[in-house]
């Protein structure tokens, strides 16, 4: 796949990056393959995918102090400003919860903020402040571990680390569907597929580490933070440093756009990012993602717990309901529970992929409408399901939800990208994400409230989830509303053709490759052994965590 040429950021002259940063520089030249772009994507999506995983240090991390003899646990009436700074007690599990909300808090503040600055600095220079800021964050909480200082933490991990989730997350959105303009659903699939397995390769990895490093009197935490981040600092700098945009006006060889009345939901045209606040179809695709999202990460939390109340003493081949368990039975069935999560990560995994590249073929608008309508029928069978003890039909609708919650995140790019075109793609993409953000207080919010109210009434255990899943099915109908009211924009929102060429100028776009290089490729067809290196310097960690989490599911099984 052939291409060439540039671009570069705008910032102050005293601000501004070393040249092999600038945009223009990673101009790809001819006979540059474009399948060298997805594996970059990947190397950095897989290390600050590891977001989802920070749960496996909460516990090792409630018991520093007392391993080492030197304090107990934090009194319950402290409050969280004094546990920010309190030397001399072990942090409480809730209030270590806190770094995993600020991830996603960040996360969608900066992609919103930051987003148009990325589309004319380039993904290079993007990709390269996440890595200083995912891996800085990790280095600065490992400080505040040895210095047992939670600010630190929140500081580093919370709020810079935040950041660089942020800027990581879309630095390839809008590269990958200018690659792939044939194939959009696919390519973004393929990139949003990698934050989706960051914690199945980064969990059992942090697992592993822990388990070496620690001692009678340290838990290895410190020492794991800062492996991680040496170790995510490569993968994420050797990422950026792959990145490469191809010359404006470039398509695929043998490919010709479909035309204007083709398909009148993908535009040729362009939406200034700055307009789309006020767009109604940007607000509806809002809601889209909102409710999608909602329903989808209200029953992650939940759904190991779920699973063992609904099911008690049937998931080992007993007959009693979960509060007539006694502890070793309760350890084996969480066990069979950790099997489940496990199988459900690979869903959501592989629902990235497969409903992402089904939308190429289906169109985006379509592909939502099955999420929400077969989501529905999916909520909405648990219920009985549950009531019949089928733990078959249970754990297949959970499943099917998965991967559709999966499939939602990177779809949506494709969609934003066939209604407002891919100049400001990435940045439009950017401020999209705080659906995620406002998803990610309110479902959580809703399962669990509602968990408690019916524990409340008296209900038993088994039963106390019924009507979170009728709410969460009524979460879909909004969501699927709102995509049936999805129509192409006005001519009134798009650039005029003046706009678009004052838009291209700041961002340096030029149709031939680069006077400085084009990168690898660019006096010459890309070496197919490059293009398989790059994929296996991906693939073997992936395949990694993929066999580590087959093993975990393998439980569920027994």
């Amino acid at each position: 796949m052939n291409a060439s040429s540039a671009g570069t950021a705008t910032m102050p002259e005293s601000f501004a990056a070393p040249g092999f940063l600038d945009k223009e520089r990673i101009i790809a030249g001819p006979g540059f393959n474009r399948w060298l772009v997805p594996p970059a994507a990947l190397a950095i999506h897989l290390c600050i995918g590891m977001a989802y995983g920070f749960s496996v240090f909460w516990l090792p991390l409630s018991k520093a102090l007392s391993t080492a003899g030197a304090g107990a646990a934090c009194p319950k009436d402290m409050s969280f400003f004094a546990e920010l700074f309190a030397s001399g007690c072990d942090w409480r599990v809730a209030t270590l919860g806190w770094m995993y909300t600020l991830f996603f808090v960040f996360l969608g503040c900066s992609a919103a903020i930051w987003g148009g600055w990325l589309e004319r600095a380039g993904p290079r220079k993007a990709g390269v402040v996440s890595a200083v800021c995912w891996c800085g964050g990790m280095l600065l909480s490992a400080l505040g571990i040895h210095l047992h200082q939670f600010w630190l933490m929140i500081l580093g991990s919370g709020v810079i680390g935040g950041i660089g989730l942020g800027l990581g997350y879309i630095s390839p959105v809008s590269t990958l569907i200018k690659w792939f303009p044939d194939r959009r659903g696919m390519a973004t699939g393929m990139a949003i597929m990698g934050f989706g397995g960051g914690a199945m390769i980064g969990s059992p990895l942090a697992v592993d580490l822990m388990k070496n490093f620690s001692s009678p009197t340290d838990v290895g935490v410190m020492q794991t933070f800062v492996v991680m981040a040496l170790v995510y600092f490569v993968f994420m700098m050797a990422g950026a440093l792959g990145y490469r945009v191809p010359p404006t006006g470039w398509k695929p060889a043998g490919w010709t756009p479909p035309p204007p009345s083709a398909n009148a939901m993908i535009t040729q045209r362009h939406v200034h990012v700055k307009r789309v606040w006020g767009i109604p179809q940007f607000w509806l695709i809002w809601v889209v993602l909102c409710m999608n999202v909602s329903a989808g990460i209200g029953v992650i939390g939940m759904a190991s717990p779920m699973l063992q109340e609904v099911f008690g003493g049937g998931l080992i081949g007993v007959s009693q309901k979960f509060g007539e368990l006694d502890k070793a039975q309760l350890a084996a069935i969480a066990a069979v529970a950790g099997g489940f999560t496990a199988l459900l990560s690979l869903f959501n995994i592989g629902g990235r992929f497969f409903w992402a590249s089904l939308s190429d073929k289906f169109g985006r608008k379509m592909t939502y409408v099955i999420f929400f309508v077969l989501g529905g029928l999916m909520y909405a069978s648990i219920p009985s399901s549950a009531g019949a003890g089928s733990k078959l039909l249970f754990v297949g609708a959970f499943c099917v939800i998965l991967s559709m919650y999966g499939g939602g995140f990177a779809t949506v790019p494709a969609y934003l990208a066939d209604l407002f075109g891919t100049q400001f793609v990435g940045a439009i993409h950017g401020r999209l994400l705080t659906a995620w953000a406002t998803a990610g207080i309110l479902g959580p919010v809703v399962v669990n409230y509602m968990r408690e109210y019916q524990l409340g009434l008296g209900l038993p255990r088994e039963q106390v989830y019924n009507q979170t899943m009728y709410i969460l099915v009524g979460m879909l109908v909004i969501g699927l509303i709102a995509n049936l009211l999805v129509r192409p924009l006005a001519d009134k929102w798009f650039m005029s053709d003046e706009e678009l060429a004052h838009e291209k100028k700041l961002a340096h776009e030029k149709s031939v490759a680069a006077e400085v290089g084009g990168g690898p490729g660019s006096g010459g067809t890309t070496s197919p052994a490059v293009v398989a290196f790059a994929w296996l310097a991906v693939g073997l960690p992936l395949i990694w965590g993929i066999y580590k989490t087959l093993v975990s599911a393998a439980k569920f099984f027994q």
